[in-house]
């Protein structure tokens, strides 16, 4: 049964459609006097309040978009925002942080506090171009028309029209023809939208090369450090890659040949790559999907329930696929309201359960983080802290999957199938990240030298062990499904350094579950002001990606898969 859609979610305390009135209250923030500390304080107090309820508003348009991207009103207010709103924030918020950096009172406010957000405003003031706000606008268009590409692609399966989420979901079919089956049926749609795909990804790279150029950086990748303000080097990322491949992928390698066996067959194709090992999808109804989840997260923490439980009865929770809804999943603020939302496209499948457990870890995160410091600010959001927290949480929930797969066996393979999800997180996303520093260092390149060098990355990380034999095209051409290339640029080698932080959680969890918890809990609630590392370190982890932490994580991970009989 399909959910019932609400759009009550989020408060509109701000009419987006009055822009006269919205720059006048903007404005206004320009207007007013800074004389001492506490006046610089108490402004940005009042600039965090305006700009809150502009963020809730337009994360509410957003995402009512994706949820139907085939309401033609929702994208007109969706399109507004993007179109009319975001460069006028764009042109002020340049103003206003020059206005808080220029105040003689700047540098004299508390740096435990305002440190970070100094930083942050400093560099946007460094990175400020007039001229690329229409480019800014333009790349939002562009990662719009994906997901109105995505939502509406459908494909046949056994006479009926299908969203292409069913097909992904075949994957798992612990029927080997079924599974190959799904995944031509992926290729064919793939290659139907290629030549959209390709003209998108064409013309953002040419738009986010010239955002780069003009604010003085040689390529987007570069800009893109900074844009981020990230507290380490291009060239730790790829002394990380390196590190992988050397330590990950050949213990990934030697596991391939248990799974083979487990799954007996003498060769590893691609449609043979995914969790297809249970006998059934875990749940065929959300609702029952829900119900378990929340018992497995209140058998973890009370809390974890209590939340999950609230944003159930609140229309916080839209998960399970229909046509025209955008693909993918994630978690995301509403400032205002103090709540979070979980928004998912998945069929029933053993991914979409360790999904939303996943953004389940986001949302308690944002939920303590909003009750001990009040709505969690742009700046402060960091994907390295952000995933640390869902990774966590599949890793905690790990000895609670019999609530879907009761049969002893069943639970063995459901928890070797997340342990070896654990694993693809470590190289994965490193193959991800290392294919756009290699597409925005290379900007120039034809449509056809991508697909050639996605499924040349692929093949040294995820896919090493893998006989490929007359699927190359398929697979090259495979990074149009990829949901972070065209709107979430560079947001990719941050899954794989928290997967090495959430395997210490687990690690710490196996010796003692209470303590682990408890550093959950309290890591999710620090102060996000801090570095990445004090984070983890409230989290009883380390933000270590040495050469050392890698290894010993992998064979920590490679052992506890090993040791479920």
């Amino acid at each position: 049964m399909a959910q019932q859609l609400s759009h009550n979610y989020y408060k509109e305390l701000i009419d987006l459609q009055d822009v006269e009135g919205l720059e006048a209250q903007i404005q206004s923030l320009l207007d007013v006097p800074i004389e001492s500390v506490s006046d610089l304080e108490n402004w940005l107090k009042e600039e965090r309040n305006v700009m809150i309820q502009i963020e809730e508003a337009m994360t509410g348009h957003q995402v009512d978009f994706l949820r139907n991207t085939e309401d033609t009103k929702i994208k007109s207010t969706y399109l507004h925002d993007q179109q009319v709103v975001q460069p006028l924030l764009m042109k002020y918020e340049a103003k206003l942080n020059e206005k808080c950096c220029n105040s003689p009172f700047f540098h004299q406010l508390e740096d435990k506090r305002y440190g970070l957000m100094r930083t942050v405003r400093e560099s946007k003031i460094k990175l400020f171009r007039e001229e690329n706000i229409p480019l800014m606008v333009k790349e939002q268009e562009l990662a719009t028309k994906y997901s109105e590409i995505m939502g509406g692609l459908t494909v046949e399966w056994d006479g009926e029209e299908k969203p292409f989420p069913f097909i992904q979901s075949q994957l798992d079919h612990l029927d080997r023809a079924v599974r190959k089956k799904a995944f031509n049926k992926m290729g064919t749609a793939f290659r139907q939208i290629k030549p959209e795909m390709d003209a998108l990804m064409n013309e953002l790279i040419q738009v986010r090369h010239q955002i780069a150029l003009n604010a003085g950086f040689d390529n987007y990748r570069d800009y893109m450090f900074v844009v981020k303000n990230r507290e380490y080097s291009v060239q730790d990322c790829y002394d990380f890659h390196e590190n992988t491949e050397k330590h990950i992928i050949p213990a990934w390698n030697r596991l391939a040949d248990v799974f083979k066996s487990k799954l007996g067959v003498d060769t590893y194709r691609p449609w043979d790559n995914t969790a297809k090992l249970m006998k059934n999808p875990p749940y065929a109804e959300v609702s029952t999907l829900m119900d378990g989840v929340s018992e497995m997260l209140g058998k973890t923490d009370p809390y974890f329930a209590e939340r999950f439980d609230y944003m159930r009865e609140n229309g916080l929770l839209d998960l399970g696929d229909r046509k025209g809804k955008s693909p993918g999943g994630f978690c995301t603020f509403l400032p205002v309201s103090g709540d979070t939302f979980v928004f998912a496209n998945f069929s029933p499948s053993f991914f979409s359960l360790i999904a939303l457990i996943h953004e389940m870890g986001h949302a308690v995160n944002g939920y303590l983080e909003f009750s001990e410091h009040g709505p969690i600010e742009d700046y402060q959001l960091r994907s390295e802290v952000a995933e640390l927290y869902s990774h966590g949480m599949e890793l905690l929930l790990l000895d609670k999957l019999d609530r879907f797969y009761p049969d002893d066996e069943d639970f063995k393979r459901a928890q070797r199938e997340e342990l070896r999800r654990a694993f693809t997180m470590l190289f994965g996303p490193l193959s991800g990240d290392l294919f756009q520093h290699w597409m925005y260092t290379n900007p120039n390149h034809t449509a056809k030298e991508r697909d050639q060098k996605y499924f040349e990355i692929s093949k040294r990380y995820g896919l090493n062990p893998v006989d490929t034999t007359g699927f190359e095209e398929e697979i090259g051409m495979s990074w149009a499904g990829t949901i972070h290339y065209f709107q979430y640029p560079f947001y990719n080698i941050e899954y794989s350094m928290s997967m090495l932080g959430a395997l210490q959680l687990l690690e710490n969890y196996q010796k003692d579950p209470k303590q682990a918890i408890e550093s959950f809990k309290k890591g999710a609630s620090a102060d996000y002001n801090q570095s990445i590392a004090a984070i983890y370190e409230e989290t009883g982890v380390s933000f270590d990606f040495s050469e050392p932490a890698v290894k010993r994580m992998g064979e920590f991970l490679e052992k506890v898969i090993q040791d479920i009989h």
